[in-house]
């Protein structure tokens, strides 16, 4: 499916998709998809689960889930991106309104059915936000927020919002109509709010918890990746999408 395209006219489309990214996300999985069903069961949803090939068995488990949410997997044929997974599952998935969230439970699924009712009442685009008030973002180590502090330096004169750097949100489909995504590593959403210049905008304050398995995979790939996504989107709102797609 085009992302662009509205699920209008799609046979018994959901109105909500959430996107769950994975890469060795199994245990998670275990404990986040039994919460996340409790809060979509009453939402009309299904779930789109994106896997880069999880030498853990993501994928196989995920195929195996069952409730009353549906869950659909995309397993892909290796460890590609975020960013890259959030687009081929957009093209997978069906609702009207879209929402993105990471996979190892670090964002709070019950604050789900928050972001979709704020794009309800009219919002574009909303954001979980960790620097609003009552947001927070005290499950980072001491290290990643002096790095979450850089990131959110770079990007706050080209993103006019609290929390730039967040990977939870939500947005109308039709949004996407606006903006050829291009993204570089895992800031898809920072991608969304440039390109698409989504109006009006709503912050929902979150609390960002530890990660219920696994480790982080944010190194310094991510990292150089996150300042060469940036440039180009600098480039971008400056000269004009042409410019800006052959800039390194």
């Amino acid at each position: 499916m085009n992302p662009d395209r509205p699920s209008k006219g799609v046979p018994n489309a959901p109105r909500v998709s959430v996107i769950l990214p994975t890469f060795n996300e199994r245990e998670s999985l275990e404990v986040l998809y039994p919460a996340l069903e409790k809060v979509l069961a009453p939402l009309d949803a299904e779930v789109v689960i994106v896997d880069d090939h999880s030498p853990d068995g993501t994928a196989d488990f995920a195929r195996g889930l069952s409730g009353a949410v549906p869950v659909s997997v995309l397993e892909r044929p290796a460890k590609l991106g975020l960013a890259s997974a959030v687009i081929d599952g957009i093209a997978r998935t069906r609702g009207e309104v879209i929402v993105v969230m990471d996979a190892d439970g670090s964002h709070p699924p019950e604050i789900v059915s928050e972001l979709v009712a704020a794009v309800d009442r009219g919002a574009e685009f909303v954001l979980g936000s960790r620097r609003v008030p009552g947001g927070s973002g005290r499950a980072l180590s001491f290290g990643r927020r002096l790095i979450s502090s850089g990131a959110f330096l770079l990007a706050r004169p080209i993103a006019h919002v609290h929390d730039p750097m967040s990977g939870f949100f939500a947005f109308r489909r039709g949004i996407l109509v606006r903006g050829r995504l291009t993204p570089i590593g895992y800031k898809i959403g920072l991608e969304i709010l440039v390109k698409c210049r989504p109006r009006p905008i709503v912050e929902v304050p979150i609390d960002f918890r530890p990660r219920i398995a696994g480790v982080s995979k944010l190194g310094a790939g991510e990292i150089g990746n996150y300042v060469r996504h940036v440039r180009r989107l600098y480039a971008w709102r400056l000269f004009g999408s042409h410019r800006a797609s052959s800039t390194r």
